[in-house]
C-alpha cells in the first residue's frame, strides 16, 4: 500500500470518528456555538453537519500546499456527499419512513468513504477555469445554510425532528 493511500485511510478513520463525536457533542455540552457544528435535532438536514465539517477538515489537510489534487476536488466532494445525504436521508426517513440505526450508520460511513474517494475522480474537472472559485462558493454557501437552518429551520419534512422533539431554535440555550 503506498504512503498516500495509508494517509487517506488514516484521515478517513479520523474524519469518521470526528463525525461520530460531533453527533453527540451538542447533547454533552449544549450551547449555541456547538449547535453550529453538531446536530441539535434528529432531522435529516442536521445530520449534514456530520459529513460537512469532517470533510472540510480533510479538505484543509489533504489539499494544503496545492499538492496532489488540491482543495477544490475536496470541497466539491463535501458538497456532493452532503447533497447525497439529504437526498438519501429524505428518501429513507421521510418517504419510506425507515428508522433503522444500522441503515443510518451504513449510510454515514459509505458517504464518508465516497467523500474521500471522490476527489480523485473529480481532479480532472478541477482543471477547468473557475472551478476553484465555484467549489469555494458552493462549500461556503452550504456552510451558510447550515448556520442559518440551525437557528431558523423551516417547517418542512427535511428539517423535522424525527425523534419528536421541538423546533431547533427553541431548544438552543441563548
Amino acid at each position: 500500500m503506498e504512503k498516500s493511500t495509508k494517509k487517506l485511510i488514516l484521515y478517513y478513520l479520523i474524519a469518521a470518528a470526528a463525525g461520530v463525536l460531533l453527533h453527540f457533542l451538542y447533547q454533552w455540552l449544549p450551547n449555541p456555538a456547538l449547535a453550529l457544528i453538531s446536530p441539535v435535532r434528529e432531522s435529516v438536514w442536521e445530520h449534514v453537519k456530520l459529513l460537512y465539517f469532517p470533510l472540510l477538515g480533510a479538505a484543509l489537510l489533504m489539499g494544503r500546499g496545492g499538492k496532489g489534487t488540491g482543495r477544490t476536488p475536496w470541497l466539491l466532494s463535501a458538497v456532493f456527499v452532503c447533497a447525497a445525504l439529504v437526498g438519501t436521508g429524505y428518501l429513507y426517513h421521510i418517504l419510506l419512513r425507515g428508522e433503522s440505526l444500522y441503515v443510518d450508520l451504513a449510510l454515514y460511513f459509505v458517504l464518508m468513504a465516497v467523500g474521500f474517494l471522490l476527489p480523485r475522480v473529480l481532479w480532472p474537472l478541477c482543471e477547468w477555469p473557475g472551478t476553484d472559485k465555484a467549489a469555494a462558493v458552493l462549500a461556503a454557501l452550504l456552510g451558510a445554510l447550515i448556520v442559518w437552518f440551525t437557528f431558523f429551520p423551516p417547517d418542512t419534512a427535511l428539517f423535522a425532528d424525527l425523534s419528536g422533539a421541538v423546533r431547533t431554535f427553541l431548544t438552543i440555550p441563548v
